[in-house]
């Protein structure tokens, strides 16, 4: 082949005399080796964290030690027998005593297919430095690290066993972090790595959970209906339906909106996931509209229903009892505090323009977080319903920018959304103690606090993706709420809340009260 880089390295002799060499060229480091009637070689750098290769052990059947980590690669094929990378080899060829060796670089689109399935290799046993150098190898030849996150969630969708979680969640927002800014190849990369991961951790060992290939022709009240009976199945046919007619997330994202606000459900999540599902669609392209929206369709399927249970049983009537009106807010500090019932009476009663009343309920909601009753979360003892941290109230705060969201889509979504924000205020004002002195969570400048807590997510430090999701949803959700309303009362006490929430971690692990609880609860048991 006329276009091959063949290069004399060594010569036979002088490589059996001295052992493995060395040999810098083009670039390259080129570990050279002499076995029995075999000349190899390889790059010198091992794939896991570049020690020297020509430091290892070889043996009589050409499998070579790395001696740090103990990996081992077979320099005959280039299989990695014990370790996760694969190991680069060159082609030899002898011209008598002269050892050739073939530099040509593969095809750039060679590197960026392998290392995209390298890339999916690595989730198996979660290979977080892998993952890495599998993203840098992408971006070096000169492929887009989109086409990474992509491949990943049309490979990994299916294995979520009930749809959307907040790795798709947050993967709009850590986009959101170098899409705003001429990013380096770093922050690039960090802020990739996160969405991978979590998406890779949350299929982890988990088998493939089939949608039906089957469709039906589109039909939106069918639709909402068939999430309504927890109709996997139906929901499903008719979503395909809906693609395969063209239609897109501009089409569809009214209806979904309906069935994610159709009930207090899952927390908020609903709300949330159907947001960001739109989000992740604008940013990875319409090539991802039926993998993102057959997961959403899941977990809305099986989204838990909070107003089925008796802290929230006044929520039904109350937005059946719903008024609106052109009024003026006399005093909304009562949003504050209150039972369920109590607060949720007063947001349908309030007749007033609805985008008023959520600024209140809003404003009302960054009160609570600022003065959550932190002691709380390392209580071990009391009952389960008195479990609480810092995500309870960081969710009033991304719901309630969801339900914003909505009710600007579709002026009918705001009473059930409004209300939905009534309901974490209720439930979470048993859990604030407003006596507290929290002026030394004040922010002079909360934009630039936000850009600046933004950028330092990409070195977070945090082992868990849930948390590390959990911050990032919060702080863009709270810069962007504040450019909607620079001017808004509730803007210092957003920033203050989020700066106290960053600055007194949430307590992940509680031993000692789940050992309490767990003997309480057998106690009672018939």
């Amino acid at each position: 082949m006329t276009d091959r880089n063949l290069q004399r390295l060594a010569s036979l002799a002088d490589l059996k005399a001295s052992g493995p060499r060395v040999v810098r060229q083009d670039g390259k480091q080129i570990a050279l080796f002499a076995s029995g009637d075999h000349v190899l070689a390889c790059n010198n750098r091992c794939p896991h964290e570049g020690y020297p290769l020509s430091e290892g052990s070889l043996s009589e059947d050409c499998i070579l030690t790395c001696n740090w980590h103990n990996w081992k690669f077979n320099l005959l094929d280039g299989r990695t027998l014990v370790g996760g990378d694969n190991l680069r080899l060159y082609p030899v060829e002898l011209d008598g005593d002269d050892v050739l060796v073939d530099l040509t670089d593969p095809p750039l689109d060679d590197i960026i297919s392998r290392s995209l399935d390298g890339l999916l290799e690595s989730f198996d046993r979660h290979e977080y430095d892998r993952m890495a150098r599998e993203l840098a190898r992408i971006e070096k030849a000169g492929g887009d690290p989109l086409d990474a996150v992509r491949e990943t969630v049309i490979r990994r969708y299916r294995h979520l066993e009930y749809g959307t979680t907040h790795a798709f969640a947050a993967a709009p927002d850590w986009l959101s972090l170098i899409r705003r800014r001429s990013s380096p190849a770093d922050e690039r990369l960090a802020a990739l790595l996160e969405v991978i991961g979590h998406i890779a951790r949350d299929s982890e060992k988990e088998p493939e959970y089939p949608f039906t290939s089957r469709s039906l022709p589109w039909n939106a009240d069918d639709f909402i209906s068939a999430i309504e009976a927890e109709d996997e199945p139906a929901a499903v046919m008719l979503l395909r339906g809906a693609l395969t007619a063209g239609m897109e997330w501009s089409d569809l994202k009214p209806v979904f909106y309906q069935a994610a606000l159709s009930h207090y459900q899952d927390f908020g999540h609903a709300l949330i996931y159907a947001q960001k599902a739109g989000e992740l669609i604008g940013y990875l392209g319409s090539a991802l509209h039926e993998p993102l929206l057959l997961a959403l369709t899941r977990s809305l399927v099986y989204a838990t229903r909070e107003d089925l249970i008796p802290q929230f049983s006044a929520y039904a009537p109350a937005l059946d009892s719903w008024q609106t009106g052109d009024g003026k807010l006399a005093d909304d500090r009562g949003f504050r505090n209150g039972s369920v019932p109590a607060i949720l009476k007063a947001i349908s009663g309030a007749a007033v323009p609805e985008d008023h009343l959520w600024q209140a309920l809003f404003g009302a909601a960054c009160w609570q977080m600022l003065h959550f009753d932190y002691a709380r979360q390392s209580r071990t003892s009391g009952p389960v319903a008195q479990n609480v941290n810092w995500l309870d109230f960081t969710h009033a705060i991304t719901f309630s920018h969801a339900v914003r969201d909505a009710g600007r889509l579709e002026p009918g979504n705001w009473p059930a959304g409004l209300l939905q924000i009534g309901c974490f205020l209720g439930r979470n004002s048993g859990h604030v103690d407003a006596e507290q002195d929290v002026s030394q969570w004040s922010v002079d400048d909360p934009l630039a606090f936000y850009d600046d807590r933004l950028a330092a997510l990409l070195d977070h430090a945090q082992p868990e993706y849930i948390v590390s999701a959990h911050l990032v949803k919060l702080l863009t959700a709270a810069r962007a709420e504040t450019l909607a309303s620079p001017d808004a009362p509730w803007v210092g006490d957003l920033a203050a809340a989020s700066n106290r929430f960053l600055n007194q971690p949430i307590k992940r692990k509680h031993v000692l009260r789940t050992a309490r609880q767990a003997i309480d609860f057998v106690g009672r048991e018939g």
